[in-house]
């Protein structure tokens, strides 16, 4: 399906709008063409020299003039509310396309945001988006105007010299040459906008996300000169585009004034002739302009189209992504989870080629307490992904209470899970709003109740307003320990039958991290829990360790048995690298 075809599926909810403005468009059309003729009426007679007609100009020439103003004002009504109109369709399809285009962003699964600067993702939904109102208002709306305009305009014009009509016509294949000449480039040049000014976001966001590390290791010249390698490269795109638009400008308005000139001395001939009047002169050249005014029109809709597309193409190349982690035609949801897991021959890679899961076989009981250890790339945060269908198993499945969670939705599977990060991710909104956001229909007792379990409400009542304070983007008005009890408090809301907890302690100090370890066993108490640690004295004496080497499982049991064999666990433990 085209680009087009499928921006004006956009467009199908609001065909009720486009119809009353296409009519008034009509309207305005005619009212347009009709202006010239009052002062062809005042210069054939009342201007003429013969001076029988001259008898009631007092009162024709006041009317004539009157019947300008009155059309003229009329066209205005009908362009205000034909513009009006096209805007706001145009402004309800663009809302469509980003809500839409937010939504299947949102919906994709880790792997293809993994491959992608999230910034791209943002320029796409903010700016790609806007070229479907430019294609319908610059494109479609001004296409049909344009194509009106020059019918009607034909018309006249032949009935009153077909002669001159023919010579004013004989420039279009020129200009149709040039537009199609020029669009091409125009269309290959924007799209090279689109994407330097995609990198040109994403560095400038990059560098003041990080602006903590560039200050810290004194790299802001580097970061820089990064920004005004990206922005150069912009402006040099944005100057090629610019020289095209100028080149094909000049042609066209050369080829046009080369028609007009043609048309003025041939007219001139007619004129001396007498086979054609001054007032029908003069008419013709406004009717003229009428008619390369539009071809102007439709070559600078062209070019513009071009541009959009590009920006239209991006936008779809999203919407035709595949899903790889997506229901499965016959997914149900369920309310309720009891908590076993199985992991059945379970393997994974990100790319074909590099797994980073062998073959795991698992199985953890309802309420049982499971660590994960081994070094880092061993695999204990990919396994934890697959729980909640961040990823899909490239072999083996993983089984919730007996069913392949690809058999749940992953909606409600992922209701049945809270999940406490190394790094907690808070949204630049309030406190309140920040625990809430796995539950946000909790009542206010409950949102307190679960930040007391998080050791939170103390230092929560102490900020400026409470539960109301901001924290800050990415959480920057607190520190990481209260980071850290927010997350958990906002799985304590939750209250989910499963958790996956993954490095909550290694960003820590001791004195903070054994803190917050006794409200971590507050929390995984009667649930299923995973927890993924390179600390193995939080995990020593849970019910299960599973120790990872190299993406298998080479070592399970608890704490104590696992030093008396002297193995991986052993000597990791022993190794002082993870403290106790």
């Amino acid at each position: 399906m085209s680009i087009y075809r499928r921006v004006l599926r956009y467009y199908q909810p609001f065909w009720g709008q486009t119809i009353l403005g296409l009519f008034l468009s009509l309207v305005a059309v005619a009212l347009n063409l009709l202006k010239p003729w009052p002062f062809k009426i005042i210069v054939d007679d009342f201007l003429r020299p013969a001076p029988a007609a001259r008898g009631d100009w007092g009162t024709w020439v006041p009317l004539l003039c009157l019947a300008l103003v009155l059309l003229q004002f009329l066209w205005g009504i009908m362009n205000w509310i034909t513009n009006y109109l096209f805007v706001k369709v145009g402004l309800q399809a663009l809302l469509k396309l980003r809500t839409d285009l937010y939504a299947y962003l949102q919906s994709l699964s880790l792997r293809y945001h993994d491959a992608r600067r999230s910034v791209d993702s943002s320029f796409r939904v903010a700016y790609d988006s806007q070229s479907i109102q430019t294609i319908y208002n610059k494109g479609f709306t001004n296409i049909f105007a344009s194509v009106i305009t020059l019918l009607g305009t034909f018309v006249v014009m032949v009935r009153l010299d077909w002669v001159l009509t023919l010579l004013s016509l004989a420039i279009v294949p020129l200009i149709v040459a040039a537009i199609y000449f020029f669009a091409r480039r125009i269309r290959r040049e924007s799209t090279s906008i689109q994407e330097h000014e995609s990198a040109v976001l994403a560095q400038a966001q990059e560098g003041l996300s990080s602006i903590r590390m560039v200050h810290a290791f004194g790299r802001e010249d580097f970061e820089v000169r990064q920004f005004y390698q990206q922005a150069r490269q912009s402006l040099q795109a944005n100057l090629r585009l610019t020289l095209t638009n100028v080149n094909s400008a000049l042609v066209i308005s050369t080829l046009m004034v080369v028609g007009t000139a043609a048309m003025y001395y041939v007219g001139t001939l007619h004129v001396l002739a007498g086979t054609l009047t001054l007032g029908s002169l003069l008419v013709f050249s406004a009717y003229l302009l009428m008619l390369y005014q539009p071809l102007e029109s439709l070559t600078y809709t062209t070019w513009a189209m071009e541009g959009a597309t590009a920006g239209a193409k991006r936008c779809f190349e999203v919407l035709d992504r595949q899903d790889d982690v997506r229901d499965s035609p016959n997914a149900v949801a369920i309310s309720s989870a009891k908590g076993a897991i199985d992991f059945r021959s379970v393997s994974f890679g990100y790319a074909k080629d590099r797994y980073v899961l062998w073959d795991i076989n698992l199985r953890i009981e309802p309420n049982q307490i499971v660590g994960l250890a081994g070094s880092t790339g061993a695999g204990k945060s990919t396994l934890l992904s697959l729980v909640p269908r961040f990823y899909d198993p490239t072999t083996g499945s993983v089984m919730l209470d007996g069913r392949d969670v690809r058999e749940i939705t992953k909606k409600s599977l992922r209701a049945q899970i809270a999940i406490v990060l190394q790094d907690t991710l808070l949204f630049s909104t309030t406190v309140r709003e920040n625990i809430a956001y796995g539950r946000p229909g909790a009542t206010d007792e409950q949102l307190i109740e679960a930040a007391r379990r998080a050791q939170a409400d103390e230092f929560i009542r102490q900020m400026p307003q409470g539960y109301a304070s901001p924290v800050g983007e990415r959480g920057g008005h607190l520190s990481v320990g209260q980071r850290q009890r927010i997350g958990i408090a906002r799985a304590f809301l939750k209250n989910a039958p499963i958790l996956l907890l993954d490095e909550p302690t290694s960003a820590l100090d001791p004195g903070t991290e054994s803190a917050i370890m006794e409200t971590i066993r507050e929390l995984m108490r009667g649930r299923t829990t995973l927890i993924a640690t390179h600390r193995l004295g939080t995990i020593h004496n849970l019910d299960q360790i599973i120790v990872f080497d190299h993406g298998r499982t080479v070592e399970q049991g608890r704490g104590a048995e696992l030093i008396a064999r002297g193995g991986i666990y052993a000597k990791l433990y022993a190794s002082g690298k993870f403290p106790t």
